[in-house]
């Protein structure tokens, strides 16, 4: 991969972690609940309030990557580490889409429900395109292949035990800190059976368009004229 096709996909992966930051923020203000990888932080920014969720989020981010290293060891690649200020800057995005759209105060449960699929997507969208962007995956699909290198399981799998295992950690943070649950509602189930479907459409849309962006011509060259078909 040439320096110009390697910032292409960083550039997009940025602009990903953006979307999908948007896309959290406007979940979080449906008020119907998150998605699972967010349900964790966004109980504890309810409980402390002084607190950004941007801020809860790098944390948790933080602890997911610790959590690579402690199951990897040896095998936990160096390059891995820009995970660390990829969410940083993941933490960054979040508190900026939330000032941008603290505006935005669905007053029925039929708006919320709007702004929760609205958010759905907008987060699909924004993983769809780190997806693309193929440079490094995020800290919490990171640690689930990390689980799954280690016991050997199917990474599907792995990921939905995963995702039900944030959901009940933030239930049970939830009954904690407010005796009742808080944070996680109908759209923490909406946003985990939907959103899987929708990456999956974006990426057959989108993936063609944007390789012919990223992919040097030049290396498309190199690999036709390499090729012993």
């Amino acid at each position: 991969m040439s320096k110009k096709e390697s910032i292409k996909r960083y550039i997009l992966l940025i602009i990903g972690l953006f979307v999908m930051a948007m896309g959290i923020s406007l979940m979080v203000k449906a008020k119907l609940g998150t998605s699972p990888i967010s349900s964790t932080p966004y109980v504890f920014s309810m409980k402390y309030t002084a607190i950004s969720l941007g801020t809860f989020s790098f944390i948790w981010n933080i602890i997911m990557i610790l959590g690579q290293i402690i199951i990897l060891g040896k095998r936990f690649k160096k390059y891995e580490i820009i995970q660390i200020p990829l969410s940083v800057l993941f933490g960054v995005f979040i508190d900026i889409a939330t000032e941008m759209i603290k505006w935005i105060n669905p007053h029925n449960y039929f708006v919320s429900l709007f702004v929760l699929i609205l958010g759905c997507v907008v987060l699909a969208l924004g993983v769809s395109f780190t997806v693309i962007a193929d440079v490094i995956m995020n800290s919490g699909e990171a640690l689930v292949k990390a689980i799954t290198i280690r016991n050997g399981k199917n990474f599907g799998d792995m990921k939905v035990v995963f995702d039900v295992s944030l959901v009940i950690l933030a239930m049970i943070g939830s009954f904690i800190f407010f005796g009742e649950i808080r944070g996680v509602r109908e759209g923490t189930v909406i946003a985990a059976v939907i959103s899987g479907f929708i990456i999956k459409y974006f990426n057959k849309i989108l993936k063609p368009r944007i390789d012919k962006i990223l992919i040097d011509k030049d290396r498309v060259d190199s690999d036709m004229e390499n090729c012993e078909c």
